[in-house]
């Protein structure tokens, strides 16, 4: 697993964070969703260092072997904004001062608000099965809360969640190796059987229900938009357009420019399941990035 990449641990902004990075060329950021580690991206990192790409893959802080802060009545140090700035130190440390952004389901939030709170370090920015947290909790009806239940289950604070899991992580989370490979198994197995790391995921998703949509709301009253060109896939076997129709024109709203994208033949965690096909597509972003519209991913 991510033959020729070191595994590092770089300072964050006030916390140090689990990294993988490899490979030589312009930069790109990966970040995961939950309840992964960075080596969800293990199919997919090797192909981009082959199209040419420099990878970096952080653990996000709370998940897997990143530090978990202590956390406070707001859920601030677990907030995306928090995170965004864990990831702009550890590329600015590896040296990396302009980069491209690619972030899954929990990791789109963190790449969101880096773009958005970052603009001139992100030269692209790319979103795998999400939309703006403010975006999802302004449309949150009742069929968003049949199936995302797990928002304000993990959410909460009255009756913690981290009880119910930790009495049995695998029952919870339900991953097999044969979905994620033997070695990204052990590694989330290790993740999900540690109480730490279990209350930091569920102080992700209490930033999400507060701190998180109030960055956003902010961002939407102010006019901010995102600067750089943006790229939108979604599984074709997940929710997005049963929940939001037209997933590409949720982001418009959020973006400078046109955002592009589609689907991706997949179930939600597609850099597991559809590895070729997500790097494919990235890489032709990129390119049509750099020669549409005079963007560096340097």
């Amino acid at each position: 697993m991510f033959d020729d990449f070191e595994l590092t641990r770089r300072e964050g902004d006030g916390v140090r964070l689990r990294v993988r990075h490899g490979g030589a060329g312009p930069a790109v950021l990966l970040l995961h969703g939950h309840p992964r580690t960075h080596a969800t991206w293990h199919r997919v990192a090797p192909l981009l260092v082959a199209a040419g790409y420099t990878v970096v893959c952080p653990d996000l802080r709370g998940y897997g072997g990143s530090e978990k802060p202590p956390t406070d009545e707001r859920h601030g140090p677990y907030s995306k904004r928090a995170m965004a700035r864990d990831c702009l130190a550890v590329m600015r440390g590896l040296g990396h001062e302009r980069f491209a952004v690619v972030g899954h389901d929990r990791g789109a939030y963190v790449a969101t608000r880096l773009t958005l709170d970052h603009p001139e370090a992100v030269s692209a920015l790319s979103v795998l099965d999400a939309v703006p947290i403010g975006e999802a909790l302004g449309r949150c009806d009742a069929r968003f809360a049949g199936s995302w239940w797990h928002w304000f289950f993990l959410g909460q604070t009255d009756k913690p969640a981290e009880r119910v899991i930790n009495a049995d992580p695998d029952a919870w989370y339900k991953a097999t190796s044969e979905h994620m490979g033997d070695e990204a198994y052990e590694d989330y197995r290790r993740a999900i059987h540690d109480p730490a790391t279990v209350h930091a995921m569920c102080e992700d998703y209490r930033a999400g229900l507060g701190v998180d949509r109030e960055h956003d709301d902010a961002d939407r009253r102010a006019g901010r938009r995102i600067a750089c060109p943006l790229q939108v896939l979604w599984a074709t076997r997940d929710d997005m357009v049963d929940l939001y129709g037209d997933v590409l024109d949720v982001w418009r709203g959020w973006a400078a420019g046109p955002p592009t994208g589609g689907p991706v033949e997949s179930g939600h965690h597609m850099a597991e399941e559809a590895p070729d096909e997500l790097a494919a597509a990235l890489v032709e972003f990129w390119s049509r990035s750099r020669s549409g519209t005079g963007t560096s991913l340097s």
